[in-house]
């Protein structure tokens, strides 16, 4: 069955949380790649009795297609070797690719296990604009799953300009055209202030009023302002967050700052788990974390749950990445991106006797476990930060199954747990609308994708079928059918077509009165042209902006 088909998945029982739908057994009807309410008899039939069908996953907070996964990529030969990644046998002899797999996979290998795990759109979450072109070409390299990139913007020097400067709209306006030009989804910001000042030889910063050396812009005033312009462009996700202090113990204060600075803004606090640490000394923040959350509904969220095993630390958060560095005396990556941020790139491994490793990973179940809205909560593990992408299911078992987090809880160093609302035992286990929730319906509706998400008349035809399965991280890890875009991909279990996806990208308004002083700018600073800074040709139509 392929785009353009109609068809009906019948029989199975169905969980669309965002149409109140709960395990009902009813039918999903397909045509020209979307949902319909219904396709005439005789039309083809794919059994699913006895099945779970759900829309297909959303993973809002990824890093699999950028310059730094690519820089990733070279870091770790060692992986190659280890997990290659044969190309698939696919129906009516299509063309596949093979690849590489490990932390990091290769762009095809990546679009395949997305899929075969039944997720069919992925955000990179941090893009550098010098390097959105790349972005895109790994994008258009990954097939099955529709993607788009979160643009960084809180260590950008024009910007930073502007804020000192007081011109806030001035830097509204070079948000929404940043956004436009390089084919990005969302604003990002990363360590607020914290990348600039230590690329320019300050420390970085560790308050919201610490002030940057050369312009004395502060923390808080990025993040304001930052958080206005996206409210203020009326885009469909609010402004992703990574807080100053990552991995820091003691940086629950400066979380619960940032959120209170924003109070009553739309915004989204993303890994979580990394910003909950108590101090002094190493201990679980997120019960405060997570009361302030629970009762401020114009905040969401996304975990960055740690798993053991393999991880690839990325992030533009270049400061961390050299004290993980230092600390682990691991090999490591620095990239200083000319006027826009930083990235760092170190390779590491989560061990369950770590005392350190094993808090992370039970401060992220804590976040899950605590949490009083899944709609505000979303599964991630920040891909390949906290493990791979290909640990979802395993991460799913620990949120469905107590019994089974209960004995893993007894398998890891006990060291730093005690106190800990996980070690004093959380008896919530989620149900299969809450984990529809917080993998579909939840990022779906955060990132404003109206046709995504879901399963109701007029919604994308993304849908994936499970095998109903006691062991639900078995169930989880091999759907048995996949559709996206209206072509099944997935067919019992096998992965049989790769169609290319799509570009989900924004063109906010911005006053043009802007252009010529950013012209000046980029003449006296910028190693790229101002004409040639923009990418063109990306294949896609732009989303719909908030009313």
């Amino acid at each position: 069955m392929s785009r353009g088909e109609r068809f009906r998945i019948a029989g199975g029982r169905v969980y669309d949380p965002a149409n109140q739908v709960e395990g009902e057994v009813r039918d999903v009807c397909i045509e020209d790649g979307r949902i319909v309410a219904s396709v005439p008899d005789g039309s083809p039939t794919l059994d699913a009795r006895g099945m779970i069908v759900m829309p297909g996953g959303v993973d809002i907070h990824s890093h699999f297609a950028s310059s730094s996964c690519n820089h990733a990529r070279r870091l770790v030969p060692e992986e190659h070797g280890a997990d290659p990644a044969p190309a698939p046998n696919l129906a009516h002899d299509a063309s596949s690719r093979s690849g590489t797999g490990g932390t990091v996979p290769s762009t095809f290998t990546t679009g395949y296990r997305y899929a075969g795990l039944g997720y069919t759109t992925v955000f990179d979450a941090a893009v550098a604009p010098l390097l959105a072109r790349h972005s895109h070409a790994e994008l258009e390299d990954t097939p099955c799953v529709d993607g788009g990139i979160f643009i960084l913007m809180g260590n950008d020097e024009y910007l930073l300009r502007l804020i000192a400067a007081g011109e806030r709209e001035r830097a509204r306006d070079y948000a929404g055209w940043l956004l436009g030009a390089t084919g990005g989804y969302a604003i990002k910001i990363v360590n607020p202030g914290g990348i600039e000042a230590w690329k320019s030889g300050q420390r970085n910063v560790n308050g919201l009023d610490d002030p940057l050396a050369t312009n004395r812009v502060t923390p808080r005033a990025i993040l304001e302002t930052l958080a206005d312009a996206g409210n203020q462009l009326g885009l469909p996700h609010p402004v992703h967050i990574h807080c100053n202090n990552l991995g820091v113990p003691g940086n629950a204060e400066v979380t619960l700052a940032s959120m209170r600075t924003l109070e009553g803004r739309r915004v989204h606090f993303t890994h979580l788990q990394f910003h909950s640490y108590g101090g002094p000394g190493w201990k679980s923040a997120a019960a405060p974390i997570m009361e302030y959350v629970n009762t401020h509904p114009e905040i969401s969220v996304d975990v960055g749950q740690v798993m053991f095993g393999p991880a690839a630390t990325i992030t533009a958060d270049g400061p961390v990445e050299y004290l993980l560095h230092k600390s682990s005396g691991r090999k490591w990556v620095n990239i200083d991106i000319e006027l826009e941020t930083g990235c760092g790139i170190v390779p590491f491994l989560y061990k369950d006797k770590a005392a350190v490793a094993a808090l992370q990973w039970s401060i992220g179940l804590e976040l899950f476990l605590l949490s009083q809205d899944p709609w505000r909560v979303v599964l991630s593990t920040d891909h390949p930060n906290g493990g791979s992408f290909l640990s979802y299911p395993a991460l799913i078992q620990l949120l469905m199954d107590r019994s089974v987090r209960d004995e893993r809880l007894k398998q890891v160093n006990p060291k730093l747990l005690a106190g800990s609302a996980l070690a004093d035992g959380i008896g919530r286990e989620y149900t299969l609308n809450e984990i529809a929730i917080v993998t579909r319906a939840g990022p779906a509706r955060l990132l404003g994708l109206t046709h995504k998400g879901h399963l109701g008349p007029g919604a994308d035809a993304d849908v994936t079928v499970y095998n109903h399965d006691s062991d639900v991280a078995r169930m989880f890890s091999s759907p048995r059918y996949v559709v996206k875009n209206g072509s099944l991909v997935v067919e019992e279990g096998h992965l049989r077509r790769a169609p290319l996806g799509r570009r989900l990208r924004l063109q906010p308004p911005y006053d043009e009165a802007i252009l010529p002083h950013l012209r000046r700018f980029f003449d006296a600073y910028s190693t790229v042209s101002f004409e040639n800074f923009p990418v063109s040709g990306i294949p896609a139509d732009p989303q719909p902006l908030s009313s």
